[in-house]
């Protein structure tokens, strides 16, 4: 079995066939998904989604990109999420100053509130990083000597010194779309450097979809082209690999039962 550990199940490119597509990854062999929300205003609606699919969990925070949409998030309006039993992780959240370096106060002032609610919670937190290794690696491994947490760095592109600050906390990489692209040989190097135990897949769907759908919309039941990827970064058949990262999900989203 395969988990696609990060993907976007209310975006308006599923509303035509959300049942269509979730039929085809289950079929493709992913039998579990975590549909993650980006805005609190939209919780209830991806809520919906993982009510009514059986392999569908969910995941909530306000992403670095849309803090400036509203006052910045409270700690207790993430922790009561954590009521609902397919609620599964804190964010994502993080920083981003590729788009948005004007709301750079902003982003570090909500990225630790999601980083208390997920030690509140005992539930993994989702990381978006992008231009910004050096702030990130400080505020995850500062705030991390001052009380644990899990984390997983989605869509892991960053650099060496992000990944290894990252490890050492005992947290995960997620493998996308982006590790095979053609010209993502570091980030495949970087990869091939991490402990196996430590690496999850994901899709981050509808972006970012691998060959031979690059281009086109991506979807849940694609995380196995980039596993094949994995399989080859590792050494390993494609079972193999599977099975490790599989095994990985389920040790850090440890509200998600096996399929």
């Amino acid at each position: 079995m395969l988990v696609d550990s990060h993907c976007h199940l209310d975006f308006p490119d599923f509303a035509d066939d959300l049942e269509e597509v979730i039929a085809r990854a289950v079929a493709a062999g992913v039998g579990r998904m975590v549909t993650i929300c980006t805005r609190m205003r939209s919780e209830p609606e991806i809520r919906a989604i993982a009510e009514r699919f059986d392999p569908v969990y969910y995941a909530a925070g306000v992403h670095p990109l849309n803090v400036q949409e509203a006052p910045i998030v409270e700690l207790e309006a993430l922790t009561a999420l954590a009521q609902h039993p397919k609620f599964v992780g804190i964010g994502e959240t993080g920083l981003d100053y590729h788009y948005q370096r004007e709301t750079e106060e902003a982003q570090k002032q909500s990225l630790p509130i999601h980083i208390e609610a997920a030690r509140q919670t005992g539930l993994p937190l989702i990381i978006h990083a992008r231009d910004a290794d050096e702030d990130m690696a400080q505020i995850l491994t500062s705030e991390y000597r001052n009380g644990a947490y899990s984390c997983v760095m989605h869509c892991f592109s960053s650099g060496e010194a992000l990944a290894r600050a990252a490890l050492d906390c005992g947290f995960y990489l997620s493998m996308s779309g982006v590790a095979t692209f053609k010209k993502s040989q570091g980030v495949r190097d970087i990869f091939a450097r991490a402990p196996l135990d430590r690496i999850l897949v994901e899709t981050d769907a509808p972006y970012l979809a691998p060959p031979p759908y690059r281009g086109k919309r991506n979807e849940p039941a694609y995380t196995a082209q980039t596993a094949a990827v994995g399989a080859e970064v590792f050494g390993l058949t494609i079972e193999a690999f599977s099975a490790a990262t599989t095994d990985n999900f389920h040790r850090l989203f440890t509200r998600v039962p096996r399929a």
